[in-house]
């Protein structure tokens, strides 16, 4: 099959800083494909050049066979960032900000059956049907990402790109987001992972790509033998783009 995401000789700058340094691979459907690596690796910024949000320098990005340059189609994809909070300090019900992924696909149109629909199957998926007409601002950390996770996944993309989707999630959020993965995978779904920890997510995960100061240090199939708490180097200094600004909607 041929790749949902591919990343060939990826060079990328920010700043003026080289940060990627040649980064290949590949994610096709019903893969997950995890990036690993301490911070400054540049896992964030292989996939936030991934949704066009990074410039590549070298080498070739494609997004379903073409160019990220020249991708249009992105309601094929959902994204969810790092460090973002689900309303982005807007009072707005868990359904209201779900129902906002479906932008990707009707833009400023009235949402029709089939909208809510999808809105319906997203809340499902995380868990939080019975928290759709709840406020935002009374969940937790773990129930703000599986709200983000939620709004991305109404566009009923093909591909899934998700940053740090672990982090300062609860365990009971961290289950969820592996079901919710199995679930999508068997549909057939690309999913791209940027992980400082595999936890409950590693029986799905296909490859783990880790990454070390912008260059592919290896690459493990099946990586069942990989800690749940992997640690893959000491820490260094942090990438220029785990600082991104605040995102709350999806591309």
């Amino acid at each position: 099959m041929e790749p949902v995401i591919s990343l060939t000789g990826v060079r990328a700058e920010l700043g003026g800083q080289r940060v990627l340094h040649g980064v290949d691979l590949a994610v096709r459907p019903g893969e997950v494909v995890a990036l690993l690596g301490a911070n400054g690796s540049g896992k964030s910024t292989a996939v936030r050049a991934a949704v066009g949000q990074v410039p590549v320098s070298a080498g070739t990005l494609t997004l379903f066979g073409t160019p990220v340059r020249r991708f249009r189609d992105w309601a094929r994809v959902g994204y969810v960032p790092q460090r973002s909070t689900a309303a982005g300090g807007v009072p707005a019900t868990v359904r209201e900000v779900v129902a906002a992924g479906r932008l990707a696909r009707r833009g400023l149109r009235p949402l029709r059956r089939a909208d809510h629909a999808a809105v319906d199957r997203a809340l499902g998926l995380v868990g939080l049907a019975d928290r759709a007409h709840d406020a935002v601002d009374a969940l937790s950390g773990g129930q703000h990402q599986r709200v983000l996770i939620a709004r991305a996944l109404t566009a009923e993309p093909e591909a899934l790109i998700m940053d740090e989707p672990l982090a300062g999630v609860d365990l009971a959020s961290q289950r969820v987001l592996a079901g919710t993965l199995r679930t999508l995978v068997a549909d057939g779904v690309a999913v791209l992972l940027v992980l400082h920890e595999t936890g409950p997510l590693q029986p799905l995960i296909d490859r783990a790509v880790v990454l070390a100061h912008g260059r592919v240090e290896r690459t493990v199939e099946h990586p069942a033998g990989l800690p749940e708490s992997q640690a893959c180097h000491p820490a260094d200094a942090v990438e220029p783009s785990a600082e991104s600004p605040l995102q709350t909607g999806i591309l």
